[in-house]
């Protein structure tokens, strides 16, 4: 039997459409009860997963949040039965002004019986303000919740929007679960001084934008995801033409994200390689510890203050996001635009101009060997340098924005794919400096993605997984290290293939350990579960 049959359990579910932290996992009631101790007895452990287990959980922290006055709004509570998307009006809160600290979303949600993930979005005037995917539930039911902090969407959240929530699903006889959830903001109140956000925050229209004319600082996102149950899911196993694989690309695994202003490079950048919770034909990896990023799926951030100057003529101006790797006519992946636009308020138009602009040859090399196990070694690395300058009410300001990449995969497999073998490494260095009003100073930030993985089939159809995913990141201020995030997930799980459900006999271990350290201390968390069952829950620091 082929792998590739049953690798992509989106099964269809398509999406319409840098901080190193962004939503955190928030635990429901019943998660709360269930996950508080360090560990479990083993003999609460079953042999192997039955018809629940411990609802959805990471390791991530919560979102903090202020003390002091606070209130809540409801933005939209929906059962997703097909692709039908719930659609509503939000409106600004009473009672806690038009200026926050904080603003928290949170979304709740239950599902019971048998479904794959799912992907879904949030839009608020059009605004992208959260993008997710979802877990796979047990019969008896499972229950999760996702915090995540929109305070930069505070602009968009004064006024009276409309709301438009999808998360893609397919109800029938066999796939029987209703994706319910309840998504809530909650506004803090400013103290002294309010958090600084945006002052607007812009979507494209027709492919484009018309930015302020007194823009100073210009900051796009691009919540990327290859997705729809295709094979740009996961691209990162996709292989040439020449090579005996099932899903192909001309050239190969490499992607990378790109957005350009009126047709010229703008920005690149390294997309996430996620893993959704049916991921590597195992949903057993995932049913209590999602991999990084799954129910978080952030969005890649873009300075483009160089481009200030171009853009702060009162004109539209084309931003397009394009995805390097992917095959010419081939749909699958989703890459919506908010443009996120800091003003000059002393000035009515501010002027500049780009004044570099440097684009190194873009590698990209996949080598292939046949074999007994067939390899395919790829190489792909791309720099860009841009900068420009804006002359302000407090002075000229020069930005310059140096962004380089690499990938380095080795991809096995043999006839029929019964091994299926990845070993890969994304990096994605960024170096914004910024000169004027003071001394220059320059913010660096280091990303790494890694991924370490095989799939057996043995003859008695026994299919086996053992990964490991690491999402790591440092930032630094002239060179002076400010943050540290490393989340590692590990998992290894096995069940037997082309039987009932209560004949896979399945067993999984997975554990995850989050460790941040900031202008806010230490944070070090560590999960492990077995056979679906929470056996450590461990905080360090």
């Amino acid at each position: 039997m082929k792998r590739r049959i049953i690798m992509s359990m989106l099964a269809g579910a398509t999406l319409v459409a840098s901080t190193l932290l962004g939503a955190a996992p928030a635990q429901s009631a019943g998660t709360t009860a269930r996950s508080t101790g360090a560990s479990a007895r083993s003999a609460d452990v079953p042999a192997e997963f039955g018809s629940d287990w411990h609802d959805p959980v990471t390791a991530a922290p919560p979102v903090t949040k202020p003390s002091g006055k606070s209130c809540q709004v409801t933005l939209a509570e929906a059962q997703f039965r097909d692709f039908t998307p719930y659609k509503g009006t939000y409106t600004p809160p009473e009672g806690c002004g038009d200026r926050w600290s904080k603003v928290v979303l949170r979304m709740d949600g239950k599902v019971k019986g048998r479904q794959y993930d799912r992907l879904g979005y949030l839009h608020i005037g059009g605004v992208e303000i959260f993008r997710t995917s979802t877990p796979q539930p047990s019969p008896d039911g499972i229950e999760w919740s996702v915090e995540k902090d929109v305070t930069r969407y505070s602009d968009t959240l004064r006024g009276t929007r409309d709301v438009e929530m999808l998360i893609g699903n397919v109800v029938d006889d066999t796939y029987t679960g209703i994706i319910d959830v309840k998504v809530t903001l909650t506004f803090y109140a400013a103290g002294r001084p309010a958090a600084r956000t945006p002052d607007q925050v812009l979507t494209p229209a027709d492919g484009t934008v018309t930015t302020p004319r007194n823009s100073e600082r210009i900051v796009a996102e691009v919540y990327a995801t290859g997705s729809g149950g295709g094979c740009e899911e996961y691209w990162y196993l996709t292989v040439p033409d020449e090579a005996p694989y099932s899903c192909k690309a001309a050239g190969g695994p490499y992607r990378e994200v790109q957005i350009k202003v009126d047709g010229q490079l703008a920005g690149i950048a390294a997309p996430f390689p996620h893993v959704w919770t049916g991921g590597w034909s195992n949903p057993f990896l995932w049913y209590v510890i999602p991999g990084p990023r799954a129910f978080d799926i952030k969005p890649i951030e873009y300075d483009l203050t160089p481009f200030a100057g171009i853009l702060n003529d009162g004109r539209p101006h084309r931003i397009e996001v394009d995805v390097v790797g992917v095959p010419e006519g081939q749909t699958g992946w989703s890459a919506p635009v908010n443009v996120l636009v800091w003003q000059d308020a002393k000035r009515t138009q501010v002027t500049g101009r780009l004044t570099a602009h440097s684009a190194g040859d873009l590698t990209n090399s996949s080598t292939y060997t046949p074999g007994s196990e067939h390899r395919l070694d790829t190489e792909g690395a791309h720099r860009l340098t841009v900068a420009g300058y804006v002359d302000t009410s407090h002075g000229r300001v020069a930005t310059t924005v140096r962004r380089s990449l690499a990938n380095t995969s080795t991809h096995r497999w043999t006839d029929g794919e019964n091994l299926d073998a990845l070993k890969a490494t994304w990096t994605d260095d960024e170096s914004v400096t910024v000169d004027g009003r003071g001394p220059a100073r320059t913010t660096r930030t280091h990303r790494t993605y890694t991924m370490d993985g095989i799939t057996t089939i043995g003859a008695d159809d026994r299919l086996r997984t053992v990964l490991t995913l690491g999402d790591r990141a440092s930032a630094a201020l002239d060179g002076r290290r400010t943050q540290w995030l490393d989340d590692t997930y590990t998992g290894d799980a096995t069940w037997t293939l082309n039987v009932p459900r209560d004949q896979r006999h399945a067993v999984g271990t997975t554990s995850e350990r989050y460790r941040l350290y900031g202008p806010n201390g230490c944070y070090d968390r560590s999960l492990t579960s077995v056979q679906g069952v929470l056996t450590e829950d461990r905080k360090g620091c």
